[in-house]
């Protein structure tokens, strides 16, 4: 079998799998970074989302050997030394899950919104997470959530709420 070469969390790692293997596949079983979850395995509920040079990926889809050089960055890589990253701080103060089977591809998704648009309102945050399934039912807080962070990462980036963590 091939040897990938991926940049995943800022670190490189040398892994081994088929070329077709999905993302999500090689992540949890040869990097033992379980943090992304598989949920439906068709893209369909976002579950499994990771963002890859910064965009959402659903990695259920992404076959390893489509990954090439692009920097890949899951859940175990939004924490720092410091702390939490401010959306997931956000998600546990707003209580945005109950399961937390979805928060992981929920907060990774809502970060690379946040890349886009630093103040997201309600609507496009729902829209941006269009297609993230949450069974237990948290859409409100979870735009809260966003929300909150979003407010945060300004006020980190602008000087005014400390140094910025992730």
């Amino acid at each position: 079998m091939p040897i990938f070469t991926l940049n995943i969390n800022g670190r490189v790692w040398e892994l081994e799998s088929s070329g077709q293997a999905p993302l999500l596949d090689v992540l949890r079983d040869a990097a033992q970074l379980t943090g992304t979850k598989y949920g439906c395995g068709e893209g369909l509920c976002g579950a499994c989302t990771v963002l890859v040079a910064g965009k959402p990926v659903k990695s259920c889809l992404m076959a390893i050997s489509e990954v090439g050089e692009q920097p890949v960055e899951t859940i175990e890589g939004l924490a720092t030394a410091r702390g939490l990253h401010p959306l997931q701080e956000a998600f546990l103060s707003h209580a945005a899950f109950q399961c937390g089977y979805c928060t992981p591809g929920m907060i990774m998704a809502s970060k690379a919104l946040l890349a886009d648009i630093p103040n997201p309102t309600a609507q496009q945050i729902e829209e941006r997470l269009e297609g993230h399934i949450c069974r237990c039912g948290t859409y409100p807080r979870i735009v809260e959530a966003v929300q909150t962070a979003a407010r945060a990462t300004r006020a980190e980036s602008s000087g005014n709420g400390g140094p910025r963590r992730g």
